[in-house]
């Protein structure tokens, strides 16, 4: 891999693992919100959106419990590292903001908690807001 594009493909990385964050976090609270009220928000209860979301959280629960890294958080510092940059820290101003969101120093079993209480939240969420078939006479698009 040549060194010039290692570093912005580990930039790409980054945002796309903030983008996973992003998903899961948000996810919840748009299937929630979108539940609540009067309006539904549209593709919230939607059957590929609600499995995308319950794999999501699973996946990184079960890493957690299995003590494996995330392959993203993987990619990334093996493309730092071919690039000649540190794993974490030093990368430039947005990629320094990005990890600091992203990453923090815990225990691994404090994260393996939280990430499976989250998975739980999910869980409620799908059985207290089921998905819906496309076909069940829901509006939403």
């Amino acid at each position: 891999m040549p060194t010039a594009l290692a570093a912005p493909l580990a930039d790409l990385v980054l945002i796309l693992h903030l983008a996973v964050v992003l998903f899961v976090v948000f996810g919840l609270v748009a299937i929630v919100a979108g539940n609540v009220g009067r309006r539904r928000w549209p593709g919230v209860n939607r059957r590929g959106f609600r499995l995308a979301h319950l794999a999501a959280i699973g996946i990184v629960a079960a890493q957690a419990w299995l003590g494996q890294t995330c392959p993203l958080t993987l990619l990334e510092n093996w493309l730092r590292r071919q690039a000649g940059q540190p794993a974490y820290g030093g990368q430039g101003f947005i990629a320094d903001w990005l990890h600091r969101l992203l990453f923090y120093s815990a225990p691994d079993w404090v994260f393996a908690l939280l990430y499976s209480g989250f998975g739980l939240l999910v869980l409620a969420a799908w059985c207290y807001f089921p998905p819906r078939p496309r076909n069940s006479g829901d509006r939403t698009p």
